[in-house]
């Protein structure tokens, strides 16, 4: 016999040992702990992700979101099954790290994100949107992928493909639990053209009226640098390649029964770059953002507030400035979670002129003219909006039912019948969604 098979006996021996020693104690002790073991046993391995290796650790985490929406244009209605939006929407994050000294790590992060249907570029005729970022449609997209070395007392430097530190700077501020559903960027209705009082599309969407907010919302390959949080504040800084950069401060304590939570953000981009951290305005620009949240704890009473001013450089155009306001309760009213009752507005301004063609289509030079061609002075747009929470403790679920009311005005118009005015219809959306994490 071979020391091999030798050792295969001795190891059937041992194992055969083992079980009826087992055997024996599951006999003393009712014959259900063995059972109960093997269950609690195969429950972990089910959770338990699987790693390449045992210095590093593996992290699996993320959310499915989805949403119904009724909207109507004033001419048009109908009812859309969408994702939550570019940046937003279902993904899912692989994240680890590693230690290589006392106080000092390193790890990464790969973040996936699958859409079904953009909200952001969802309009009259297409209930399906393509990826913003890619413009694909059902497709599984990396949204972030870098890695970074992080010191506890010195903070954590990132490379690759992530959110710059000015990335909703604004926003994530907001713990009322209400953040997802109403927010200032337009993600329900970036894409949607305006329709006029007469029943005829313009080729101007809502999202391009002016800047509604947080206009460095994508991920981009650059360097970012977060400080450690002393006293409840830190700073963070990135750049881009050829070029954007951008700073941040942020602030979260509580004072007395009230929470508080702020931050402010300063980027600038070059719209020459072939990664140009400002997505929905590619120009040479400058943008500040500041946001604030203040709650008070007994009885669940919240207000939150978001500015934010597009500067363009190099250009004789005037600033865009976005103005937007939440307030509401947070109560935990019944068994299943926190419950969120909120209302919401928003006000954009667009201070540079513009044109809109009457029926949604821009000619192309050499093209007849269409008819008629309305030129403005300035424009802005205002959104109104009330919506309910439902928290999920449970099930790390979220449900909402939200309706918005948006509408635009046109200032110095010429062309348009004589009577100086640019009559559009509002644009209303009822909205029921949820987000469940894992």
């Amino acid at each position: 016999m071979s020391k091999y098979s030798l050792s295969a006996l001795v190891a059937a021996g041992l194992l055969a040992g083992g079980m009826s020693v087992s055997s024996a104690s599951a006999a003393d002790l009712g014959g259900n702990c063995c059972a109960d073991l093997e269950e609690r046993i195969a429950e972990l391995e089910a959770t338990t992700a699987r790693k390449g290796n045992r210095k590093v650790s593996l992290t699996v985490s993320g959310w499915v979101g989805q949403q119904v929406t009724w909207w109507d244009d004033g001419g048009q209605s109908n009812v859309y099954v969408t994702d939550l939006g570019s940046t937003l929407a279902s993904h899912v994050k692989f994240t680890g790290q590693a230690q290589i000294l006392p106080g000092w790590t390193a790890g990464y992060v790969l973040h996936l994100e699958a859409i079904g249907s953009d909200a952001l570029t969802t309009t009259q005729d297409v209930p399906d949107g393509p990826n913003l970022l890619t413009g694909t449609n059902n497709g599984v997209s990396t949204l972030q992928s870098f890695w970074f070395i992080k010191s506890d007392q010195l903070g954590k430097v990132s490379v690759g493909k992530q959110s710059q530190a000015s990335d909703n700077t604004a926003i994530l501020v907001d713990g009322s639990g209400s953040l997802v559903p109403a927010n200032w960027v337009p993600f329900d209705f970036n894409s949607f053209f305006i329709r006029q009082k007469n029943g005829g599309l313009t080729d101007t969407t809502w999202g391009g009226v002016g800047t509604w907010g947080d206009v460095n919302g994508a991920p981009t390959n650059s360097v970012r640098y977060d400080s450690p949080s002393f006293g409840g504040f830190s700073v963070s800084a990135s750049w881009g390649e050829d070029d954007f950069w951008d700073v941040a401060a942020r602030y979260a304590g509580e004072w007395a029964d009230f929470k508080v939570a702020a931050a402010a953000a300063y980027s600038q981009t070059n719209s020459t770059s072939g990664n140009s951290a400002n997505v929905l305005q590619p120009f040479d620009t400058g943008y500040f953002q500041v946001g604030a949240y203040v709650e008070h704890m007994p009885t669940g009473l919240f207000a939150y507030g978001a500015y934010g001013n597009l500067n363009f450089h190099d250009s004789s155009a005037s600033s865009n400035e976005t103005w937007y306001g939440k307030a509401g309760i947070r109560q935990r009213w019944n068994p299943l979670g926190h419950t969120v009752l909120y209302g919401e507005y928003e006000r954009v301004e667009n201070r540079n002129g513009g044109s809109i063609y009457a029926n949604g289509t821009t000619p192309e030079v050499g093209d007849p003219p269409l008819d008629p061609l309305y030129s403005y002075g300035n424009a802005s747009a205002r959104l109104w909006g009330v919506g309910v929470v439902q928290e999920i403790d449970s099930a790390a679920m979220s449900l909402w039912l939200k309706y918005r009311n948006i509408d635009a005005s046109f200032k110095d118009v010429t062309i348009v019948d004589g009577d100086g005015g640019l009559a559009t219809n509002n644009f209303q959306e009822v909205t029921f969604g949820a987000l469940i994490n894992f």
